[in-house]
């Protein structure tokens, strides 16, 4: 077995995160703006939570002395709501009507909930005897002032947002959203919409590769298509300078032949590759480089190949830049194969499947047997991917194997 000479999908990846190794500088947004952003700073509580002991229930607030033989009958002294507490203390022999999430009152140390209880006037029979501190909330019992609860590097979803606000929280400083340039390039390309001409056809990658950057993360600026000309291109790659992208995505003409101008106009502008041919399928044409603080990434021209090499390369660099301490985590998981497989060649295979459900639960992943990389529909009715590594042996349905989920 001889070595590939293309770069292995590890290596390209980790390549292209060491062009990130550091978050983009913080900034501050309200907490309202905040979702999905990642955190650039520790974040300790403001407050203690609850800042007193509140109650838990609808009921009454009293000393779990006066109920130790039931039933018992207790003088109603007033009523603590909340955000109007009671200012008064609770003695023995006394109650005070309270409600769910009220300041309990000095003086009482549990509350009766008032399915236990009988109310005539100002007095109130409790019928069910209950410990101290049954249904209180004691104060800080969610978290205390200064406790550190969401950590550098998370992102910030609907549960984090609302305990940062809980923390006292109105604005958060988040690291800056990776700014991506997407150009499209080709003669033979057009928008969606309009009329191609004979040798034409419609332009597609662009939208799959923007709804994962954008997932990611990104804010997204389309510079739409260049054609193949180094005066055309060289004009949308210096407009995407302008615009101060942290990344410019190239799609097609990544390659190498007569007709792929990309890389060389690029490198007429002073970009500094990385690399351009990875052991893929599909997306062994992609490319990697520096042009100043802009990172470069060249993504190839057929449909399912371009989408592959997003999800792979480019959704990870965006979560780099954005902070996320797990940006280059293996998102791949365990699956069983639902069909035979031959043996793989030398490149790292990523098979557009259908994922189902075994009796006992596992997922199967069963590849297409069409994996042309121009093939958009299948990959539309895909849900997973299937890796199989270079030169993985021939494997038969019920084997082991590891996806990654689209």
């Amino acid at each position: 077995m001889t070595s590939s000479p293309w770069l292995s999908v590890s290596e390209a990846l980790a390549r292209v995160l060491a062009s990130a190794p550091h978050p983009l500088a913080p900034e501050n947004v309200p907490l309202a703006r905040a979702t999905g952003r990642t955190l650039a700073h520790d974040l300790a509580a403001r407050r203690t939570q609850p800042p007193f002991p509140a109650s838990a229930m609808d009921g009454y607030a009293l000393q779990a002395a006066d109920i130790a033989s039931v039933p018992a009958t207790l003088k109603l002294i007033g009523a603590s709501a909340a955000g109007h507490g009671f200012a008064g203390k609770v003695g023995r022999g006394e109650t005070v009507r309270i409600f769910t999430g009220a300041p309990v009152p000095e003086g009482a140390d549990v509350v009766a909930i008032q399915e236990d209880t009988k109310v005539e006037g100002d007095l109130v029979t409790v019928l069910q005897s209950d410990p101290v501190g049954r249904n209180i909330r004691r104060a800080g019992l969610d978290f205390a002032a200064g406790d550190v609860l969401l950590q550098r590097g998370r992102r910030l979803g609907a549960c984090e947002l609302a305990l940062a606000g809980a923390m006292n929280y109105g604005s958060l400083d988040v690291a800056r959203k990776p700014r991506v340039a997407l150009l499209a390039t080709g003669d033979e390309l057009v928008q969606p919409g309009e009329n191609p001409g004979p040798d034409q056809i419609v332009a597609s990658n662009t939208f799959a590769v923007r709804a994962y950057a954008e997932a990611a993360g990104a804010d997204v600026v389309d510079l739409g298509i260049a054609a193949d000309t180094f005066a055309a291109l060289e004009n949308r790659i210096r407009a995407a300078r302008d615009a101060r992208a942290d990344i410019l995505v190239t799609l097609g003409g990544a390659s190498v032949g007569d007709h792929d101008l990309v890389q060389t106009a690029l490198t007429r502008e002073g970009m500094e590759l990385g690399f351009w041919k990875i052991a893929l399928r599909p997306g062994k044409p992609l490319m990697h480089g520096r042009l100043g603080d802009m990172r470069i990434l060249g993504l190839p021209g057929n449909p399912v190949s371009a989408i592959v090499c997003g999800v792979l390369f480019l959704v990870p660099l965006i979560r780099a830049l954005s902070g996320d301490p797990e940006a280059g985590r293996d998102p791949s998981e365990p699956a069983i194969l639902g069909c035979d497989l031959k043996a793989n060649d030398s490149r790292q295979d990523y098979m557009r499947a259908n994922l189902a459900r075994s009796a006992d639960g596992l997922p199967v992943a069963t590849p297409h047997a069409r994996q042309d990389s121009s093939m958009l529909r299948v990959l539309a009715q895909s849900e997973c991917l299937v890796i199989r590594a270079p030169h993985a042996p021939a494997a038969k349905a019920g084997d082991a194997c590891r996806m990654v989920r689209l």
